[in-house]
């Protein structure tokens, strides 16, 4: 069986690849953000792309080109925005309802979007994002002085991430943290300001690789991520594997989250709180879970089930 990837989210597409077993030839249909990439240059490489089985992530204009070039059976991946954004917009929305339908397996990488997904499409199922456990693995904690070293790991966006609330929340322990943020998001300056008004000193991290960024995980004694969507982002996951105790909001509204340790944290001062917690006792419960669901080796099982029944 020869499975084609195209395109990629998150590095989803590409932890897949690499754990996928050894007797599965792959390819992977890459893109770049300019113009011409996403349209000929896209098409023109699905059109040369010759597999068994399409793997597709984003349900946008890379999932419409493979159905459109005749590329069968096509699994369609959602990987989030596709599905809370681009569904509803006058132009994009066209294309991924069509997607939702044409596909002959839609997966969702967050439940929030599931249903969503099963409005078109009936079989549709939740697919645990994979992390790549041997670039994210954890490692002994570094040496500091009594202050909690504190990253704050998703991009500065108030509204879909929810960073203004973790900054609150350390405003509130700014005495016993040491904070750091990596500069960039929509909403960078607007942080800034608002550290500064709750005096909350915070350093400034320069954007970098997704290899690199193991070692701002590294380098922290505990990880905040997203406080908007309820799901378990990119970001948590990989910290989790780096060895770090994490905060996140994840709903209890989702049943795929039903052992997760730490659930409904999205106020200011329910982020403070959780901070004075005993740390380690919360990573061991984090990674506990994170073995079961998003070890790559688990949720690739269940993927190639889905392979098997479309070869």
């Amino acid at each position: 069986m020869r499975i084609s990837m195209v395109n990629d989210c998150a590095y989803v597409g590409e932890t897949i690849l690499k754990y996928l077993p050894q007797d599965l030839e792959t390819v992977h249909v890459r893109r770049g953000r300019n113009l011409l990439d996403k349209t000929f240059g896209l098409a023109y490489r699905i059109l040369r792309a010759r597999g068994d089985i399409y793997h597709v992530h984003y349900l946008l204009q890379d999932c419409y080109l493979t159905l459109k070039l005749g590329k069968k059976p096509v699994i369609g991946h959602a990987h989030g925005s596709d599905l809370r954004r681009s569904l509803n917009h006058p132009v994009w929305g066209r294309v991924v309802r069509h997607n939702l339908r044409e596909c002959d397996k839609v997966l969702v990488s967050t439940p929030d979007i599931l249903s969503v997904a099963t409005a078109f499409s009936d079989d549709a199922e939740y697919f645990p994002n994979p992390v790549d456990t041997e670039r994210f693995h954890p490692e002994p904690f570094r040496a500091r002085d009594d202050k909690l070293r504190v990253f704050l790991a998703c991009d500065s966006n108030w509204e879909v991430k929810g960073v203004d609330k973790a900054i609150r929340a350390l405003g509130k322990l700014k005495n016993d943290v040491e904070a750091s943020i990596i500069g960039y998001g929509k909403d960078f300056s607007r942080s800034l300001r608002l550290a500064r008004s709750l005096s909350l000193e915070m350093s400034v991290l320069p954007v970098t690789s997704h290899r690199n960024m193991r070692e701002y995980y590294w380098n922290a004694d505990l990880v905040i991520g997203s406080i908007g969507v309820g799901g378990l982002g990119m970001v948590v996951l990989e910290a989790i594997a780096c060895g770090r105790p994490t905060i996140t909001y994840v709903s209890s509204n989702y049943r795929e989250y039903a052992d997760f340790p730490l659930k409904d944290i999205k106020t200011a001062d329910g982020i403070a709180s959780t901070a004075a917690m005993n740390l380690h006792n919360l990573w061991k419960a984090e990674y506990e879970y994170f073995c079961k669901h998003h070890e790559p080796r688990q949720t690739l099982k269940r993927l190639c089930e889905i392979y098997a029944s479309l070869y």
